[in-house]
């Protein structure tokens, strides 16, 4: 018997559920559900006595591995670091294939979020850019050209 992991889902805490969940929605993602979760079970994951949060799930079209977003209600949320830079240690970015990363990025420019530096292209074979979306958030997009 043996414990091999699957990776199942990503969470990140938010200030703005609903801004955040618009931003990935438009990046493709399909709003899944959502839910307010309290009690002895969060309590207890968290370590937060007292908790409450909201949460979004979000599908990857064709299924698999989740996006978790969740607001906290109690307590308040603690600030992070919305202008972080690729070396500043956490959680670096969420990596998302598109097709067209022209369009992905203009589509983000539209909604009032910009690259981080710009579109690179790495050996021919894929090209990548950061955007920084809503409350600092890095999502990486590439796109596959060879």
């Amino acid at each position: 018997m043996g414990n091999t992991p699957r990776f199942d889902h990503l969470g990140i805490t938010v200030a703005d559920l609903d801004a955040v969940t618009e931003f990935f929605v438009a990046l493709g993602l399909e709003e899944g559900g959502r839910m307010e979760v309290e009690g002895e079970f969060i309590d207890t994951v968290c370590g937060i006595p007292g908790a409450k949060t909201e949460i979004v799930g979000l599908n990857f079209p064709g299924g698999g591995t989740w996006l978790e977003l969740s607001r906290f209600i109690r307590p308040d949320h603690t600030a992070g670091s919305p202008e972080a830079m690729a070396n500043e240690l956490g959680l670096r970015n969420v990596g998302l294939e598109v097709e067209d990363i022209e369009a992905t990025v203009a589509m983000a420019a539209e909604l009032g979020y910009g690259l981080v530096g710009g579109i690179g292209e790495y050996e021919g074979i894929w090209r990548m850019a950061y955007i920084r979306g809503p409350e600092g958030l890095v999502v990486s997009v590439s796109q596959r050209i060879g």
